[in-house]
């Protein structure tokens, strides 16, 4: 089946003004798991073009922070208690950058990373997967015990491995398929709640 790309959440999006069909998609899992509240600090993983941290920043409300890191620039306009980091979450110098803006471990990690699409289905696969990974990686650096992560992976052989892996750092895991999605994506988002804090994190 051909994508159009002026379905009905491309549609709606420029009508009401926003960012990306990738905001309904965050707004619909925020409403079936909660996955923060008012006053949270959150980290937004591969936040251009920007569209999540507004939505994030309504979630969190005045007394909340978002804090978003991406290789691109952010040229969106957003609310006061967003702050954008350019810069890889690969180098130890951004995920110190990162630190330092959080101030203390957060409430909340999301991933929307995405790689390249090569149209290569197994290369495009793993690459997601090992995107996921960084976030994970992220989470065990600066995730407070009991928070929760969202990350955004492209099923293939190494996606019930990562599933696993979730279930031993989270109380609670998820699949979710939100109905924003394009019908000719296989992307999936996983929801973890509650993250059990691991002994042999790296600081």
């Amino acid at each position: 089946m051909a994508y159009k790309r002026k379905d009905y959440y491309y549609r709606r999006a420029k009508t009401e003004g926003k960012v990306s069909r990738a905001t309904y998609k965050l707004s619909e899992i925020q409403r079936r798991f909660r996955i923060t509240k008012k006053g949270d600090v959150v980290i937004d993983l591969g936040c251009a073009p920007g569209g999540w941290l507004i939505e994030l920043s309504e979630f969190v409300g005045p007394q909340g922070k978002v804090i978003g890191i991406d290789i691109l620039p952010v040229k969106t306009q957003l609310p006061k208690q967003c702050l954008v980091i350019q810069g890889d979450l690969r180098e130890e110098f951004s995920l110190g950058m990162l630190k330092q803006a959080a101030g203390r471990k957060v409430d909340a990690i999301l991933s929307d990373m995405s790689p390249d699409i090569s149209g290569i289905e197994f290369a495009d696969t793993y690459h997601s997967y090992e995107l996921a990974l960084l976030a994970l990686d992220t989470c065990r650096q600066l995730l407070k015990p009991g928070g929760n992560f969202l990350v955004k992976l492209f099923p293939g052989d190494e996606f019930a491995d990562f599933v696993k892996t979730l279930k031993l750092n989270f109380q609670r895991v998820s699949t979710i398929v939100p109905k924003a999605t394009r019908k000719t994506s296989s992307e999936r988002y996983l929801v973890a709640l509650g993250y059990k804090k691991s002994s042999t994190a790296r600081e």
